[in-house]
């Protein structure tokens, strides 16, 4: 990983809030978050809607660029309870306690299909959430309404197309995370791996024109690590697995844990405007 330095603005938020102060991982985190806020161009006094907020991590981000007369409305299908070594309930309410928390609310357990609102957002926000979408077919009923119900959307995720080997690593863990799901049942955080290109035709086909699109850097975080570190945990569960499918595991993971002396980095992360 990257050796990681917090910027100004990282840590204005931090003194500003009084969150994340002695949370090394979160601070990391939140550098990323905050970029992707000038990459989605957030406005003050903007109405925002979050899907998939999970610990807030991005809400956060959020609920400062929108200022004192914003707000954002945070919602994700999980249950409270879920997550480590925080739950979402845990990490959620440390941000509630802070002075961001007046301009957000957490709804979780909701299903954005069923979801009602009187109301149309200024933008809807999709960050790093896409992978857990168990079928495509879901993720693009998501876009259709909100189509109907955001004027704009701001869409992230981890960028397949990884531009230098130290981030082979990554690639090929969360490669084979999306395999294990497919033969293992799980609530993992990959289900699916969406290339940009399919992205844009699923937002393409609910009704949104393309505004914008960025590479942001993201090789400084945690997330590769965490994720080989999962992906070999549960190599034994492909032994059950054909032997075509055990030889392609073979070499994601020969692949995966051979860095060549490189220092391994996440990937990047992609960014998709829409109006």
């Amino acid at each position: 990983m990257t050796e990681f330095l917090i910027n100004d603005e990282t840590s204005s938020f931090i003194s500003k809030y009084k969150l994340f102060e002695n949370d090394s991982i979160q601070q990391i985190q939140l550098q990323h978050r905050l970029s992707l806020m000038k990459a989605f161009g957030i406005q003050k006094g903007m109405h925002i809607l979050e899907i998939g907020c999970g610990q807030g991590d991005t809400t956060a981000a959020l609920a400062d660029a929108v200022g004192e007369k914003g707000n954002v409305v945070a919602i994700d299908i999980a249950s409270p309870d879920y997550g480590a070594p925080l739950t979402l309930g845990q990490a959620t309410d440390r941000i509630k306690r802070s002075p961001l928390g007046e301009r957000i609310d957490f709804h979780f357990e909701v299903d954005f299909l069923t979801y009602e609102s009187s109301v149309t957002f200024d933008m809807a926000v999709l960050s790093h959430c896409s992978w857990y979408f168990k079928r495509p077919d879901d993720l693009l009923q998501y876009f259709k309404k909100l189509r109907r119900v955001a004027k704009r959307i701001c869409f992230a995720e981890w960028d397949l197309d990884f531009t230098h080997i130290s981030q082979r690593a990554h690639f090929c863990a969360a490669s084979i995370l999306a395999l294990y799901s497919n033969f293992v049942n799980n609530e993992g955080n990959i289900q699916n791996l969406f290339h940009k290109t399919q992205i844009l035709q699923l937002l393409e086909q609910a009704g949104f024109e393309i505004e914008k699109q960025h590479i942001i850097d993201a090789t400084y975080l945690q997330d590769g690590q965490w994720e080989k570190s999962y992906a070999n945990s549960i190599r034994p569960e492909f032994n059950q697995a054909s032997e075509m499918i055990q030889t392609l595991i073979i070499s994601y993971y020969e692949l995966m844990n051979d860095s060549n002396g490189h220092d391994e980095q996440s990937l990047n992360s992609f960014v998709l405007c829409a109006k």
